[in-house]
């Protein structure tokens, strides 16, 4: 498949959603043009602020292919990813990133990511939500565990 036809497969996921009670969302990865996994937006049908579409494409491919690392594999999207999409599609190592509707069409109908994009650029002290540190000295044993650990699988 083409990068024009990979993305109509995730429009028509978004609308599918809609059809079914979901979000307005559908995602599809894909490596060298064949479907790896796809996925719709699950929110409220799941009761999981996680679920999202591109979110639950990345579990699903990670499953198939057996791996967390998904170089070599691209995300279409039927709308530019929110912060958490972003985080999990780079975590993932995924090559590239299409998207349909925009962070301003998706505003328009009430998903305003914009608040969050604003809140990552503050220092924690000054975000709308409270964030205290707590017990750094107890929890810094685990990453020094990592950091010494001689077989561990990086990523």
């Amino acid at each position: 498949m083409n990068n024009k036809e990979l993305m109509r497969r995730a429009i028509a996921l978004s609308e599918e959603s809609v059809k079914n009670g979901g979000g307005p969302f559908g995602a599809v990865i894909a490596r060298n043009g064949e479907i790896v996994a796809e996925a719709a937006n699950r929110v409220t049908l799941d009761h999981d602020p996680t679920a999202h579409a591109e979110v639950s494409a990345i579990r699903l491919a990670s499953r198939k292919l057996g791996t967390f690392n998904l170089s070599g594999c691209d995300i279409y999207t039927s709308c530019e990813p929110c912060p958490m999409c972003l985080g999990a599609i780079y975590w993932a190592h995924l090559d590239n990133i299409y998207y349909a509707n925009n962070r301003e069409d998706a505003a328009n109908i009430g998903f305003d990511d914009d608040f969050i994009y604003n809140e990552m650029a503050l220092k924690p002290s000054e975000r709308s939500k409270n964030m205290e540190l707590l017990l750094p000295n107890e929890a810094i044993n685990a990453f020094k565990m990592w950091e010494e650990k001689v077989e561990k699988t990086e990523y």
